[in-house]
């Protein structure tokens, strides 16, 4: 066979022909993969979309209550699902309705920290703590946990509650008379952000007076983090952390990230040093949570590393303080919508109270407390603290009989509600 006439191809356009060739075969499967997305969420219901940037524009841009009325007013409009297009390359189903959302709420399925997930943009600021970590580093961890969480140790930290409360109430005094509205969270967030950092760090600050622009610098670190995290979830250009933190909200997360591990570093290292030279337990009158984290040892006699015990304390901390303060902000707001349980609620507590010389709660007073923590569990039911929680499909799933490919992001939004319970889920498909 003549091959004479064959081009002679040096090494340099050899190697451009091969590149141009495995481009086009990526084009070829990128095109597919866009004909698959479109083929599958085609007759599924949605907002106007862009055909490049999709519909996420539509979201409202700040972290806040609008973005929950937004979200209500969809699930009114659509009542069974509805789809989130990212950008045209990226769909996210959004299940309302009990029965579309058993199928992700039956599931056991892992955390995703990968790209697009929504747990990936804390890790920069929890780490692997168990609000992130999955398989058999959640369990260890949640193993060496779970004694600081008795409630042989819990009940030891009454006497904090007790002053901590007594810090908001004086400072929610002055609203009284003036029968203005007002914003209850902030004053509630300091509340439990100063009972969790002295029952966490034994960590003292004077959070719950600082007011404006003189705010305690943890508590805006704390504040500004879940503020990003969240705005950077809505916000798909941010995604890669080559762009996001060259963004000023992402310096800022950067700044406010190491801000708060060298509180928690610092506080640490202290407390490692005092235990290492007494020998013993602290002397003090109740154990806190970092003295637990410290001395843990899992079946092979090996403790947390320091960045484990890092990540722990910052976790804690965020979950026990936002979540905490969620839940107590809607059981007062639910309370002052209904003044007549708010009254059972006071006569109640005044009863247990009437024959003491103090105003003090016990921890021996709670369980007498029945009337109130129905009402407190009835406003979490109503109003759940944990607006979202995010697993990821590994495998196919079907949905009112239509089938959607495997690897899913299923965000699971708590605080929707159309009928009891009230949830939500959004499937994000990512192949």
């Amino acid at each position: 066979m003549d091959v004479k006439w064959l081009p002679q191809l040096t090494v340099s356009q050899l190697v451009l022909t091969l590149f141009a060739i495995y481009a086009v075969y990526l084009v070829c499967i990128f095109a597919a993969y866009i004909w698959r997305i479109n083929r599958i969420f085609r007759d599924v219901p949605c907002k106007q979309r862009h055909w490049l940037y999709g519909n996420m524009h539509l979201l409202p841009t700040t972290c806040s209550e609008d973005r929950l009325l937004f979200s209500l007013g969809m699930t009114n409009e659509f009542k069974r699902y509805y789809v989130w297009w990212v950008t045209f390359a990226k769909a996210s189903l959004t299940v309302c309705h009990p029965e579309t959302v058993r199928v992700v709420m039956k599931s056991s399925q892992p955390k995703p920290t990968g790209f697009g997930g929504v747990y990936r943009f804390g890790l920069p600021w929890l780490g692997e703590g168990l609000l992130i970590a999955k398989g058999d580093k959640w369990a260890r961890s949640r193993r060496l946990l779970t004694p600081a969480f008795h409630f042989d140790i819990l009940k030891q930290y009454i006497a904090v509650y007790n002053d901590a409360t007594n810090q908001l109430a004086d400072n929610i005094e002055k609203f009284v008379d003036s029968g203005k509205k007002f914003d209850v969270f902030p004053h509630v967030s300091n509340l439990t952000l100063d009972i969790i950092l002295r029952c966490a760090f034994s960590y003292q600050t004077d959070c719950q007076q600082d007011t404006g622009s003189s705010r305690h610098p943890y508590v805006q670190a704390v504040e500004e983090l879940v503020m990003a995290w969240a705005d950077r979830s809505r916000t798909p250009w941010l995604y890669p952390d080559c762009v996001f933190y060259l963004t000023p909200m992402g310096r800022k997360f950067r700044r406010n990230c190491d801000f708060v591990h060298k509180v928690a570093v610092e506080v640490i290292d202290k407390r490692r040093e005092a235990l290492q030279k007494s020998g013993k337990e602290p002397e003090k009158k109740y154990l806190d949570f970092l003295d637990i984290l410290l001395k843990a040892k899992d079946d092979n006699n090996v403790g947390l590393s320091p960045m484990e015990i890092r990540n722990e304390v910052d976790t804690f901390l965020f979950e026990g303080h936002d979540t905490t303060a969620s839940a107590l902000s809607w059981a007062l707001h639910t309370l002052a919508k209904h003044p007549e349980h708010q009254r059972k609620c006071q006569a109640e507590i005044d009863d247990i109270l009437k024959d003491r010389g103090s105003d003090e709660i016990l921890h021996s007073d709670l369980p007498k407390l029945e009337y109130l923590t129905m009402c407190i569990k009835e406003s979490m039911r109503d109003n759940p603290p944990v607006p979202i929680i995010q697993r990821e499909f590994t495998s196919d799933f079907t949905i009112d009989g239509k089938t959607f490919p495997g690897t899913i992001y299923a965000f699971l939004t708590l605080i929707l509600k159309i009928c009891f319970p009230v949830v939500a889920a959004y499937l994000v498909c990512t192949r």
